[in-house]
């Protein structure tokens, strides 16, 4: 048994060599949602406190990010979150595209699936209120809604694009 925490021991210990990579990619803020979008700063501050750690340029990393294989797999999921949505590289994203970000932004708020649970346990700022809660799904529809009547985009386009197997 002591020779089997050894080996665990020196394992964990190994594993502290192999490091993330937390460098953030560039902000450009004229490519912000934030800023393209106007955001209120009431509502900006909600944005940033439960959602750009993962979903945008702008990642603060905590201090068990230090710590593997902890930190393998925040990376990872901070990498799948920016690759489903990045609020830093909103403005690239095509008009209909824009929308259908921000209509799955809303319901997945709605539905309680974001933040993460896991994700709130740590971070408690980022803990909406329904209140708040309530604000950003009405502030993502709002948004969606303008980007659907300015670029004349139905609610078909909207639908999910297939993807070929």
């Amino acid at each position: 048994m002591k020779n089997l925490l050894k080996v665990i021991l020196v394992v964990f210990i190994i594993l502290q060599f192999f490091r993330i990579d937390k460098t953030n990619p560039p902000v450009d803020k004229n490519m912000d949602f934030l800023t393209i979008k106007k955001t209120p700063e009431n509502v900006a501050t909600l944005i940033k406190s439960a959602c750009y750690d993962c979903h945008s340029n702008e990642t603060i990393y905590p201090w068990y990010s230090n710590i593997q294989p902890f930190g393998w797999f925040l990376k990872d999921h901070i990498d799948e979150g920016r690759r489903e949505l990045n609020f830093s590289t909103f403005a690239t994203y095509e008009p209909a595209r824009q929308a259908r970000k921000l209509k799955k932004a809303a319901s997945e708020i709605k539905e309680g699936e974001m933040p993460l649970e896991s994700y709130i346990l740590i971070h408690k700022d980022a803990k909406l209120t329904p209140q708040q809660k309530e604000l950003l799904v009405t502030y993502f529809n709002t948004m969606k809604d303008v980007t659907m009547i300015t670029n004349k985009i139905s609610e078909e386009e909207l639908k999910p694009k297939k993807q070929n197997p």
